[in-house]
């Protein structure tokens, strides 16, 4: 099994609606960071070797045909070149709902360790370096909203306009059928 859709897009830009949306158009099971927390004793240390620079996109994504979310949205570029035949989606919304969002959830938590529990320090740490890795230490609001349109810049001018399809949940159905060749 390989990939053939992978999701660039920043965790809190409808990436579990994604991630639905292509598994019951034929492109399941979809990782993403569910699949990391349910599985964190194989995962966490895959993507932390990942991050320390020697990724096995293999073993991450075995049995996977499809991936959405972070920490992927962390490698999109490796991931985009490891599976040349996938598709890219990059799910997007609007930067400041998007900050929005992310402070009020993922942020909140993340960025408190003292919060974290016991048994999931190794996740919060792997995640934080995958949040490290994507906003280039920003932190305030202003920095990471330009770190999140840089990314979403970055996709744009990177990946080929016949492979992306830039996608808000929003926008339904009907342009994510189309770019999939689904119905």
């Amino acid at each position: 099994m390989t990939l053939s859709v992978i999701s660039a897009g920043f965790g809190r830009t409808g990436t579990m609606s994604l991630k639905l949306a292509l598994e019951q158009l034929g492109f399941g099971p979809c990782h993403h960071m569910i699949e990391v927390i349910e599985n964190g004793e194989a995962q966490v240390p895959l993507w932390n070797s990942a991050l320390a620079g020697t990724p096995d996109f293999g073993a991450i994504y075995d049995g996977y045909n499809s991936a959405v979310d972070w920490p992927t949205a962390a490698f999109w570029q490796e991931t985009a070149e490891a599976y040349p035949d996938a598709k890219i989606i990059l799910s997007t919304r609007s930067a400041e709902s998007w900050y929005s969002s992310i402070s009020e959830t993922i942020l909140a938590t993340v960025w408190a360790p003292d919060t974290w529990p016991p048994q999931a320090t190794e996740w919060f740490k792997m995640v934080t370096k995958v949040l490290e890795r994507s906003f280039g230490g920003a932190k305030d609001k202003d920095s990471l909203i330009a770190a999140f349109n840089a990314h979403e810049a970055e996709v744009k001018a990177t990946i080929p306009a016949e492979r992306l399809l830039v996608h808000s949940a929003k926008d339904g159905w009907e342009p994510l059928c189309a770019f999939l060749g689904k119905p």
